[in-house]
């Protein structure tokens, strides 16, 4: 079983950034992918970004291509997902996401329970 929480959403105007973090707790994230999903209200929920267990590349969605960055600190048991260039159309609740050597783009099987980001205009 693997608990994770998010932290680091808020409000933020556009073209702002902001880092949200995603703590696997009592664990390494070493044997873990991790991916950040988001659903805005209304829509349903969408990747945004994904990392494998083994940390040999990153997967984007287009719409946040060269915006976004995600990475993890295995030792640390955590998981990133660096947002620049933020856009108003970026506001959503964003979700982490774990599975025990996955490859970052498939099926996560553990979710946190998400972080609001609000980006204003």
């Amino acid at each position: 079983q693997v608990h994770l929480v998010e932290s680091g959403g808020g409000l933020v105007q556009a073209g702002g950034s902001l880092r949200l973090s995603c703590a696997a707790s009592g664990r390494t994230f070493s044997n873990l992918a991790a991916g950040w999903f988001r659903q805005a209200p209304g829509k349903e929920r969408e990747f945004v970004a994904g990392i494998p267990w083994s940390s040999v590349r990153t997967y984007y969605a287009d719409s946040v291509k060269g915006r976004f960055t995600i990475s993890k600190d295995n030792a640390k048991g955590t998981a990133y997902l660096q947002m620049n260039s933020l856009k108003p159309e970026d506001t959503a609740v964003y979700y982490c996401a774990a599975e025990f050597y996955g490859g970052g783009n498939s099926k996560f099987e553990y979710w946190g329970q998400g972080t609001q980001v609000t980006v204003s205009s």
